[in-house]
């Protein structure tokens, strides 16, 4: 009995719509927690000194999590890890507004960190892969998406301080939404694969029950090929950790706004991040990623000088809003450059550069709280910004296998879909 047909084009523009559903509901998730952590801590009657190991062990788990993932993906697709792990994240962020223990509290932190680093790990094993299908730079969109869900989810985090709702009022009608909604969206992610055909020409296909997988497990990784992208996926994580935790702190403390201007420059930042990955693509299709990449890191790197020079707080909220703009270029990069890099292996290489996601974010923040102790705060911003220069020196590492996208030409004979 002959197989059906796969309808590629369909299938495509399916997994694509479903997968940036994915990216969005990551987003809500992740803001209402990290947005109520006051409120967490009030709850739980948890110390100052204490809250840090808290903070701490979930990304070290998202670590673990983004680890386990490469091993699990060697069995099993992507797209099945994607459609368990968000459930699951869901699922313990309501575990933490319901719970009245402090062991509670750990255990469901446990599980969002696990959940979050299977989810961010296969989430963009998806979208290279999809990347690679459409032969045209995507992955921006995907994060946009990203960065449009903590938006939602901030907002909805202030509504909720701002009517004084208890964690579990305010985060349960979100799963409530967003965990079928999850589920649904699930019936359409797709493993997507590029095979070479005869002659060369490359075509775009699904993978389907008893085909090959253009990603082989057990595919050998060189590290020290995968380095520079590591490098740079930490020091953007270490500029976008500065930006959230302390640029409130920075406004008022040394520029001396108000509480109420002090909450402007990361809604600010959280703005032009959304804009600038809604264009990206188009960027890197014109330019090419080494370019954007370039462009990216120089502006992020002028966003930190004007913070750390700025004379009053409205030039400080102009310079986290380019730090907006010039970072949100380079994660998504970095795991598609990843992608590029290692085709035979992309699911391991994305799992293993994830991690440095985590360890960007662990860094960041108290980095720049010793230095703004020990120094000064205006003098901690130029540490993050001398690291974000540093991407200047890997930004050929982005031009693996760039032919396709780079010059305004998109060179692959791929067929362009949706």
């Amino acid at each position: 009995m002959t197989a059906k047909p796969v309808n590629t084009d369909v299938r495509l523009r399916h997994g694509r719509v479903s997968l940036a559903l994915s990216f969005s509901v990551q987003g809500v998730a992740f803001a209402l927690l990290v947005t109520r952590i006051p409120a967490i801590q009030v709850r739980y009657g948890i110390s100052d000194a204490l809250l840090p190991v808290f903070l701490a062990a979930v990304p070290i788990l998202a670590g673990v999590g983004s680890v386990l993932t490469e091993k699990i993906v060697a069995r099993v697709r992507p797209r099945v890890v994607l459609r368990w792990a968000q459930p699951l994240v869901l699922l313990a962020l309501l575990g933490v507004a319901a719970g009245d223990q402090v062991w509670q509290l750990a255990a469901s932190l446990g599980a969002f960190g696990l959940s979050v680093g299977a989810l961010d790990a296969s989430m963009n094993m998806l979208g290279v892969r999809l990347q690679r299908a459409y032969g045209r730079s995507i992955m921006l969109g995907f994060h946009a998406t990203y960065s449009l869900g903590g938006i939602a989810g901030a907002s909805l985090a202030w509504a909720g301080a701002h009517w004084d709702l208890s964690l579990l009022v305010s985060y349960l009608p979100v799963v409530v939404v967003l965990l079928p909604a999850a589920l649904l969206g699930s019936r359409w992610y797709t493993d997507a694969d590029v095979r070479a055909g005869a002659g060369g020409d490359t075509k775009s296909d699904i993978r389907i029950p008893g085909e090959p997988a253009t990603t082989t497990p057990g595919k050998s990784i060189a590290f020290k090929a995968l380095l520079p992208l590591c490098l740079v996926m930490t020091f953007a994580y270490i500029g976008d950790s500065t930006v959230s935790n302390w640029s409130a702190k920075y406004l008022q403390d040394v520029l001396g706004s108000s509480d109420e201007v002090a909450t402007v420059p990361y809604n600010a930042y959280m703005v032009t991040t959304l804009l600038g990955r809604a264009a990206g693509d188009f960027g890197v299709r014109r330019f090419g990623p080494v370019a954007v990449v370039r462009f990216g890191s120089v502006f992020a790197a002028a966003g930190f000088a004007v913070v750390a020079l700025a004379p009053g707080a409205w030039v400080g909220i102009l310079g986290f809003t380019m730090l907006g703009f010039g970072l949100c270029v380079l994660v998504p990069q970095c795991f598609a450059a990843a992608g590029r890099m290692f085709p035979e292996a992309s699911d391991a290489a994305v799992a293993r550069l994830n991690i440095f996601n985590y360890v960007g974010f662990l860094i960041g923040s108290p980095l720049v709280g010793a230095l703004g102790d020990v120094w000064s705060y205006r003098g901690a911003m130029l540490v993050p910004m001398a690291m974000i220069l540093v991407t200047l020196v890997y930004a050929r590492s982005f031009a693996d296998g760039t032919a396709r996208y780079g010059g305004g030409h998109d060179r692959s004979r791929t067929a362009d879909v949706g």
